[in-house]
């Protein structure tokens, strides 16, 4: 049986390819199965998982030496930290009493071809009602609970990928 602590960085940074594209896979059967809509801070959620998923893409294809495999982890960790960083105000956004006079915004396609990058990132960070909407639970918590709790498990094992002795 294959032991995870004795694989190889390739292997490693493999799986985290693999978890990034189950995560994603996921989220675009919420999407198109389910038909449960992502607010604009889910998109940004998933872009994060994409830019995690490349980054361990390339490590694995890669296979850099030491200090090379330290640059990929902090990279990673970099990524996976922005994507904690919008999960959890996603899940402030969801637990602050909701604004009567907010309303929701409109879709995030629309967003990016009718309005500069600037104001659709204002527009996505402000918090409309769409993104403090629940409609997605597991075990009583939300999803951007768990796509927090992901971008934590992958940004540890891409540490102790990247700075374990060989």
């Amino acid at each position: 049986m294959l032991n995870p602590f004795r694989w190889s960085f390739r292997m490693q940074y493999g799986a985290g390819f693999l978890a990034c594209a189950a995560f994603l896979a996921y989220a675009y059967y919420e999407q198109f199965a389910l038909d449960i809509e992502p607010c604009p801070l889910c998109i940004f959620q998933r872009i994060a998982f994409i830019v995690t998923g490349l980054i361990f893409l390339a490590g694995a294809i890669h296979g850099p030496g030491a200090g090379g495999r330290r640059g990929y982890a902090l990279l990673v960790v970099l990524a996976a930290a922005v994507g904690a960083g919008i999960a959890s105000y996603h899940l402030w956004v969801q637990h602050i009493p909701p604004d009567p006079m907010v309303g929701c915004a409109p879709g995030f396609n629309y967003m990016v071809e009718n309005f500069p990058i600037s104001k659709v990132l204002k527009m996505a960070f402000t918090g409309h009602a769409d993104c403090s909407e629940v409609n997605w639970t597991f075990l009583g918590l939300a999803m951007p609970f768990w796509t927090l709790v992901c971008y934590i498990l992958v940004g540890a094992g891409a540490l102790w990928a990247g700075f374990r002795r060989r």
